[in-house]
């Protein structure tokens, strides 16, 4: 058998939006289908302003530019993330500062992001890993006590909630992605979420999203033309892909259902292997509902996970390991951090497996993975 870690979910409605769009020619920025998919997003999530965006690397990038962020600035954030979330800071010239993460959910852990506030502290960037949210209570009241702006970085969170409130609803902004790897795609797209009723930064976002101009307003008939008016760039996605969008996000209790019996019999097989030494199954903890976009075990060690990478690999199941902690890149190293400084984060990126799962899994693929995973650990 071949298992792909992930292939897309077809809801059957892409191909019929599409040809809407493209029979409508409105096919650039800010057509029917994008009014449709923020409309969508603010009802559901129950979110403020939704700028759609043309990834969740460019909703973070807005993000920073509508705060203001500036060079001396710091924002603290996990190491263990994708490198969009550290490059949004540094193309402003303020740094990323690096806290560590909780070993039980692998998400910021808000008392090292308490000890690492500083004078120069302008924003906190919690990631929610795997779908799981962190733990938004404590870190809003981090922020709110130090008059810290909070940016949700939810690009793997769409559709998860906390205590009940959907990601991306809870910070001051929320970032959003809907990239080929995520629960609910259009290949490539995002969306920026603002909870605030402050009308300069909505502006300010408006005005940066549609390259630096106040052309939202002549979209809205309240000017008869429109100018440079601040800095900004190109963040519109395409109508088309909006159209993509919509049919996914109608079906998000579907893909998400389906997902979560993966997620659930995954569980349910390998749990009695989370009190040896050998591995260690992902929690899901009590306050969260996740989205169910990764399925992760750790091992006990480096050698350990590569070696039942490799062996899964060879019975044609596709297992992947995750991220090289930023702090312990290349990139990382040129801003001083060093291998060792976070360790639990360390252990993260050399343990972590994550396993195949999408909704078109059947019955048989997921009997054959937990199969094959079980006989390699009992040899171990």
């Amino acid at each position: 058998m071949m298992i792909p870690y992930n292939k897309m979910c077809i809801t059957g409605k892409e191909i019929e939006y599409m040809n809407d769009s493209l029979l409508r020619t409105q096919i650039s920025g800010d057509g029917r289908y994008t009014k449709l998919v923020g409309d969508l997003i603010s009802r559901r999530f129950n979110t403020g302003k939704v700028f759609m965006t043309t990834s969740a690397t460019h909703a973070l990038e807005m993000a920073m530019l509508i705060i203001g962020l500036k060079p001396g600035d710091e924002v603290i954030m996990p190491s263990f993330t994708f490198s969009s979330t550290a490059n949004a800071v540094l193309l402003r010239g303020a740094r990323p500062v690096f806290a560590e993460i909780d070993e039980d959910t692998l998400n910021l852990d808000p008392s090292d992001v308490e000890k690492r506030i500083t004078n120069n502290t302008r924003a906190i960037i919690p990631v929610h890993y795997a779908g799981v949210c962190c733990e938004m209570d404590r870190i809003m009241e981090l922020a709110d006590n130090a008059g810290l702006y909070v940016v949700e970085d939810a690009a793997q969170a769409v559709n998860s909630k906390y205590k009940g409130k959907y990601t991306g609803s809870i910070g001051h902004m929320g970032c959003y992605s809907f990239h080929g790897t995520k629960n609910y795609t259009c290949g490539e797209g995002g969306a920026l979420l603002i909870n605030t009723d402050d009308p300069c930064l909505l502006e300010r976002a408006d005005n940066i999203r549609q390259k630096g101009t106040d052309r939202g307003r002549f979209l809205r008939g309240e000017t008869d033309s429109y100018s440079w008016v601040d800095t900004g760039s190109s963040y519109s996605p395409s109508d088309v892909l909006m159209a993509v969008l919509y049919a996914q996000l109608e079906a998000m209790d579907e893909i998400t259902g389906k997902r979560r019996l993966i997620h659930d019999y995954y569980r349910s097989i390998l749990q009695k292997y989370s009190g040896s030494q050998v591995l260690r199954v992902m929690e899901i903890p009590e306050a969260c509902e996740s989205n169910y976009h990764i399925f992760y075990i750790l091992l006990k060690d480096e050698s350990t996970r590569n070696l039942v990478r490799d062996k899964l690999l060879e019975k044609g199941i596709t297992a992947l390991t995750h991220y090289v902690p930023l702090h312990s890149s290349s990139m990382g190293k040129k801003l001083g951090y060093r291998e060792g400084d976070l360790k639990k984060t360390e252990l993260a990126g050399k343990c972590l497996l994550r396993l195949p799962l999408y909704p078109g899994m059947g019955a048989e693929d997921m009997h054959y993975v937990v199969r094959q995973l079980a006989d390699i650990l009992e040899g171990l």
